[in-house]
Formats: structure tokens, C-alpha cells, sequence
């Protein structure tokens, strides 16, 4: 199934979540995001830097996060191509993360998307080297590759990746884990941790893509909600699969979370309750988007995050 057979529009039917085919909109979505990030990354120098770069970027996974930033453009009643440009450099953001946290200073691993860690392929300087380049693309994407999106739209799009990218976002948050590693950690700093990692990046796809669909601060403060919820959610389930499924099914090494010492969901609530605290977020993420519905705004579009909502809790890698 192509995106040109089965495009976003065509694959809500009505506002009845039931006549959602989420299946076919994910394929559409996906389809058009792998092409938007194949095209982001051209014919240049130095080609050892932009191999580096692709390999990790190219190598495949969910791409939750931009189609995350595109359904949230559309339910705030933006056209979501225009979102791409920012989807795109979201992943790379993403990306990015993953190649610095396989690093042997880091999380040491060998295994991501089920190949070799960029490291492993290029080595050390050069996996660091296209970690840094990937990041700097992120900001060219939305800054000068965003055409038809108004200035100030952009220029808060970028404070937002900003944010996720930094102290405040992915690298307080790796600075926390990494001290936390063989020591015992309470359930507020391991929230601290996941809504600093996990979370901050899926919370700024949801917001960065409302922000160019022009959402307003009310619309704003509900996505928020959503947001945190599926960040969350998606890390209790992250630390469930790391005890319950084998690195052939993720894709990447299976117990490292265990190996490593680190404190996760299960370790300090156990598997049920653990299950059970991610549900409950997901439910609370799902109602906080009923004001779209009940209000009239986006009616009807609300469709693919309320899918992708149980999408995260129902993931097997």
C-alpha cells in the first residue's frame, strides 16, 4: 500500500474512531516521512560524515515521533506537510540521542534497530561527529528548510527544540541517568529521568507540530497533557520489553537496563503495577484531547492520536 493509494485524509473515515484505519494511516505517514528524511540528507562533504549520518538515520524504527508532530499539526488545523520539514528534524534530534547513548562513555551498546551501533560501524569520533552533525540539520530543517510557515511559528519551534535538546531536555536528563546507575533511585527521580528523555522529545513533536498547525494556549496546555502521559507510558513500557522480550524482537540488546544497575519501572514497582500506572497514563492522555472533540476544534482529526496513544501501550518493541 503506497501513501499516493492510502494518504492521511483517506484513512479517517468520520470522526468515529472505529472507522480509523490506523494501519493504513501509519503505512501513509511513514511512507512520506521515510522519503522526507532520504531527501534530507543530499549529495555532500565530507561523504564519510554523510554515510555516518544516513546509516543511523535511514536504519528504519516506528518514526513515532514525526508522525506524532504531523497528526498533531493536523488536529490543530494545519496542513501537515508543512510540518515535515520539523518532523524530519525531530528524528534527526532522536537519532542523534540513540548514536551518543550506544557510546562506550555512555550506555555502551552494540545493538540498535537490529544492526551494528553507528560506533561499531564507524568508530567513536566519527559516531560523535555525526551525533553533532545531525543535531545542527535539526535546526537548518526548521529555520531554512520550512517554507510557507510563518516566521514567529518557526522561531518558536525552535525554542521548543532548544529546550528538548539541551540541559533542560535529553541532556539533564542523560546527566541524572548516568549518576543514578547503581544506586537506589525513588520513583520521583525516575520520573525526572523519562520525562527529561523520553518524554521531553515526545512532548516537543506533539507541541512543535500544534505550534505550526497554529494551536492556541488552551488547545496548547491539553497537548501538553497528552503528551506527558505517552511520555511516560511509552518508557514503562520501554522498561517492561527490556525485561520481557529478546533482542531479536527489539531490535537491540535485551536486559542492558539490568546489566547497567539502573532503577526502572519494574524494578521498583514491579511488572503489574507497572503495566497498570502505563494504562492509567494513556487513559489520562486520551481524555485530555476530548476538549478538541467536545469544543469542535480539530473534531474529527483527533482520530490519529487517540490511536497512537494506544499504539504506545500496546507495542511489542
Amino acid at each position: 500500500m503506497t501513501a499516493a493509494a492510502t494518504s492521511p485524509e483517506s484513512a479517517r473515515s468520520g470522526s468515529d474512531q472505529k472507522a480509523f484505519d490506523f494501519k493504513a494511516y501509519l503505512a501513509a505517514q511513514k511512507q512520506m516521512v521515510e522519503a522526507a528524511l532520504d531527501d534530507s540528507l543530499g549529495p555532500e562533504k565530507p561523504e564519510s560524515l554523510r554515510e555516518a549520518m544516513r546509516y543511523s538515520l535511514l536504519a528504519g524504527g516506528k518514526r513515532l515521533r514525526p508522525i506524532l508532530c504531523l497528526a498533531a499539526c493536523e488536529l490543530a488545523g494545519g496542513d501537515p506537510q508543512l510540518a515535515m520539514p520539523t518532523a524530519v528534524a525531530l528524528e534527526m534530534i532522536h537519532t542523534m540521542s540513540l548514536i551518543h547513548d550506544d557510546l562506550p562513555a555512555m550506555d555502551n551498546d552494540d545493538l540498535r534497530r537490529g544492526r551494528p551501533t553507528n560506533h561499531k560501524v564507524y568508530g567513536d569520533a566519527v559516531a560523535i561527529l555525526a551525533g553533532d552533525a545531525l543535531l545542527t540539520r535539526a535546526f537548518e530543517m526548521v529555520s531554512l528548510r520550512s517554507p510557507g510557515v510563518p516566521s514567529d511559528r518557526l522561531l518558536k519551534v525552535v525554542g521548543e527544540l532548544s529546550l528538548v535538546a539541551g540541559a533542560p531536555g535529553l541532556v539533564g536528563g542523560q546527566v541524572v541517568d548516568l549518576e543514578c546507575e547503581g544506586k537506589q533511585v525513588d520513583l520521583e527521580t525516575l520520573e525526572y529521568i523519562h520525562l527529561h528523555k523520553t518524554g521531553a522529545l515526545l512532548k516537543a513533536c506533539v507541541i512543535t507540530g500544534a505550534l505550526i498547525g497554529g494551536a492556541d494556549d488552551a488547545q496548547l496546555d491539553c497537548l501538553r497533557t497528552y503528551a506527558r502521559g505517552i511520555g511516560l507510558a511509552f518508557q514503562i513500557v520501554d522498561d517492561i520489553l527490556d525485561v520481557t522480550a529478546s533482542s531479536d524482537v527489539l531490535g537491540k540488546t535485551a536486559g542492558k537496563d539490568l546489566i547497567a544497575d539502573k532503577t526502572t519501572y519494574p524494578k521498583l514497582l514491579g511488572l503489574e503495577e507497572s503495566r497498570q500506572g502505563a494504562k492509567t497514563l494513556i487513559q489520562e492522555a486520551k481524555g485530555s484531547l476530548a476538549a478538541f472533540t467536545h469544543s469542535g476544534a480539530g473534531a474529527g482529526q483527533e482520530a490519529p492520536l487517540l490511536a497512537l496513544a494506544d499504539y504506545v501501550i500496546g507495542r511489542d518493541r
